[in-house]
């Protein structure tokens, strides 16, 4: 859990250290060109158009994140890094001990997804993420993590607080420390793996904003390119 934990911190680290250079260099462009277009009238770019998905499209990216290719690997690389700390040390080491990691780290990842897009169905919110239409690193960056806490609602698809964004990996580490956890586990264990879950699912906005996946490249023949992604653009939130 430590080794999963750095890991995220690391990658989302190395996100926000490369990107104020590339976000300085284009607000001095922008500037620039301001000052050279004081008193021209521009017309103004058309806003994208907000799409709900279909209850169709809403199952599959549930199940594509419940039981999906991704989050099979993400699975398996958790409980490997948890056979690799040991931990917890009940559960012991060999194949017996990694099964039963693999099956708590998978438990927790369909709770949280279940509790997730269930609670938006009921709150009427669309769960899935939508790439910001806005230009710049920083701001794109700020929209991936603000998106962790957020869902689209309405017809016109204004981004609103999500209280199912929020619940779901909690529900997940929940269920996980009374259900299935050596009985020395309590709420402040489930609150710290609710956290984990929480920056897991930053570093996946962040793959998805920054990341573009080519429809011809071997990560999509995978079906890697589907993880709570919409299938359009949306409008900025």
């Amino acid at each position: 859990m430590k080794m999963f934990r750095n890991i995220i911190l690391l990658r989302t680290a190395a996100y926000t250290a490369a990107l104020p250079a590339q976000s300085g260099a284009q607000l001095q462009a922008t500037a620039a060109i301001s000052s050279d277009t004081e008193h021209v009238s521009l017309p103004a770019a058309p806003t994208p158009t907000y799409k709900r998905p279909s209850q169709t499209t809403m199952l599959n990216n549930f199940f594509f994140d419940a039981t999906g290719p991704y989050a099979l690997v993400s699975v398996a690389i958790e409980s490997g890094v948890g056979q690799t700390d040991n931990a917890p040390p009940e559960w012991k080491q060999g194949a017996a001990g990694y099964g039963r990691r693999f099956g708590s780290d998978f438990g927790i990842s369909a709770v949280s997804t279940t509790t997730r897009y269930a609670l938006s169905e009921v709150f009427r919110e669309d769960p899935l993420y939508y790439r910001c239409q806005c230009t710049g690193a920083l701001p794109r960056l700020r929209h991936a993590m603000i998106s962790i806490f957020t869902a689209r609602r309405g017809e016109d698809g204004h981004s609103v607080f999500s209280l199912p964004a929020l619940v779901g990996p909690y529900a997940g580490s929940m269920t996980a420390v009374y259900g299935w956890y050596p009985n020395r586990f309590g709420a402040k264990d489930a609150f710290r793996i609710g956290n984990y879950s929480m920056l897991e699912y930053g570093a996946e906005n962040i793959s998805l904003e920054f990341i573009h996946v080519s429809p011809h490249s071997l990560l999509t023949r995978l079906h890697f390119n589907n993880r709570h992604g919409s299938p359009d653009a949306g409008t900025t939130p």
